[in-house]
């Protein structure tokens, strides 16, 4: 049976007057990623901009009244999607060329990786759409992000955190002020995927070690709800524990093998 055009790809929950929450609810829930659109003072933010298969850019047209960033916090084809249409485009550094390029096995989206299916679309986000030729859409980044970078909103800043693990150029945002962390696929309460190709546990290890020192209040993930400070430095505390244990990737500890940074 044919499948039928959504009306609205796009969902928004308003956090609170100065972060909405936007999502794709027709789209496989395991790989649905948040995209946290952050208002400031003198400029905006997107974090992550879904899969790219609808425009996102118009969708939030009237929530914006300043310049925006549109940020991907990795590469992975459900955050970096829609970064194509965005004026002003900013990823780390470690994954700029795959951006660039449009990358699709450094995005996971090749047909033979088997994360983009059709069974995945509860509805299509436009007639004539077919996994078949989905792709990551090659876009110049504006932006090359690094550690410590802090992206000025005028009423606060948001220092980028340079966090792999999950892939080369995971970031997150935080802002030491609020302790709020923008993780994107670095944490979140769900299961952590750190045995793609592009993953490396050691450092991933590393990575949550930094996390676990860092004052965290909140915590706006890339998937899954919002995660508060007790349930944070329970995720933390149960993969250092569980990667640590002898057998695992991790037992070697940091430097068993080159990073992949």
């Amino acid at each position: 049976m044919s499948k039928s055009v959504c009306q609205s790809w796009f969902s928004t929950q308003r956090i609170r007057d100065d972060l909405y929450l936007i999502t794709e609810p027709h789209y496989y829930w395991y790989n649905r990623a948040n995209l946290w659109l952050i208002k400031g003072q003198t400029q905006d933010l997107l974090v992550d901009t879904g899969l790219g298969v609808a425009s996102l850019r118009q969708y939030i047209a009237s929530l914006l009244d300043k310049p925006l960033l549109a940020i991907a916090s990795h590469i992975h084809f459900d955050h970096s999607g829609g970064m194509h249409e965005f004026d002003r485009r900013a990823i780390h550094a470690a994954e700029a060329e795959a951006l660039r390029q449009g990358d699709d096995y450094e995005a996971l989206c090749t047909p033979e990786q088997g994360w983009v299916q059709d069974d995945h679309f509860e509805v299509l986000p436009h007639a004539g759409f077919t996994v078949e030729q989905y792709t990551l859409q090659a876009t110049e980044p504006t932006h090359t992000l690094q550690e410590g970078d802090v992206l000025d909103l005028g009423d606060r800043g948001l220092e980028v955190l340079h966090l792999p693990g999950h892939s080369p150029g995971c970031i997150a945002l935080y802002d030491p002020k609020s302790r709020e962390l923008f993780s994107g696929d670095v944490i979140y309460d769900g299961e952590l995927l750190d045995e793609l190709h592009c993953s490396h546990i050691p450092t991933y290890l590393a990575t949550y070690d930094r996390l676990q020192k860092l004052p965290v209040e909140a915590v706006y993930p890339g998937h899954y709800p919002i995660l508060g400070r007790e349930r944070y430095h329970q995720i933390i505390g149960e993969y250092l524990e569980r990667r640590r244990q002898p057998g695992c990737p991790g037992e070697g500890g940091v430097g068993s093998r080159e990073s992949g940074q």
